[in-house]
């Protein structure tokens, strides 16, 4: 497979809404499927939202593949795609909880999965740090899995890129404001020489997450390729080449849900 379609679910989840969410992303899914994608991509935490654990607390986090999970994978099976799907995760052994992002392959199998590596505190204090850095196969490309901060320094981005990465997908919340993204995904493409595709979102969260100005980007080389913000919920789709490394398209095509 050389060139393929990418889409990114560039979505507007709702804190705590579990099933409008999932809903939500199983739309989205079809819907990129229906245009042509090969890859599906969802920004991080898409299924309870960045704020959730004020109002809902963990207990709903099982081990997965979950009965939900276990279904969406099917739905990626019928469909003939490879989603990297972001969706935390409890581990039976320790009850540890993780802010996972899975890779389903087009069979609907799980195929490889990256835990956030640097957790953050405050809202993401309920998830333990990942320790496992790793790429995953998907269609003969090795996959660097990047999630949100883990791409803030160098380091998780180096081990992917020694342990034979060719490209980053990173599934990111992160907003404009005081803390808004400042180059490094750019930053990281240039220090490893692998593209990064970075899944962002959309909507509000709280008064202090204002989701609609985020960007997706497609970076190469220390520039941006391709980027776009949308306040409410897009698809956003281009055409890409695996064997070169190079993006096809000129912007992003837009679906909205």
């Amino acid at each position: 497979m050389a060139g393929i379609r990418i889409s990114l679910l560039h979505i507007a989840p709702k804190t705590s809404q579990i099933a409008h969410n999932r809903a939500l992303v199983e739309r989205g899914t079809r819907m990129a499927a229906a245009a042509g994608a090969n890859w599906i991509v969802t920004p991080e935490l898409c299924i309870p939202g960045y704020m959730f654990m004020k109002q809902i607390g963990t207990d709903w986090i099982l081990p997965q593949p979950d009965p939900w999970m276990q279904g969406y994978c099917k739905l990626a099976n019928d469909l003939g795609v490879t989603v990297f799907l972001s969706h935390p995760e409890r581990e039976p052994e320790t009850d540890n909880l993780y802010n996972t992002a899975f890779v389903i392959d087009s069979s609907g199998d799980i195929v490889g999965k990256h835990s956030k590596i640097k957790a953050l505190r405050g809202a993401e204090g309920w998830s333990t740090a990942g320790t496992v850095i790793k790429p995953v196969e998907c269609d003969g490309v090795s996959v660097g899995i990047l999630v949100c901060a883990d791409a803030y320094k160098n380091e998780v981005a180096k081990a992917l890129k020694d342990q034979g990465a060719q490209m980053y997908v990173s599934p990111v919340s992160w907003g404009p404001g005081q803390c808004a993204p400042d180059g490094e995904w750019e930053r990281r493409s240039l220090d490893n020489a692998l593209p990064i595709i970075v899944c962002n979102r959309s909507g509000q969260e709280d008064e202090e997450l204002d989701y609609r100005r985020a960007e997706s980007v497609v970076a190469k080389d220390g520039k941006r390729l391709l980027e776009a913000t949308s306040d409410r919920s897009v698809i956003l789709s281009f055409d890409w080449d695996l064997d070169t490394m190079t993006c096809l398209s000129e912007d992003f095509e837009r679906i909205y849900l």
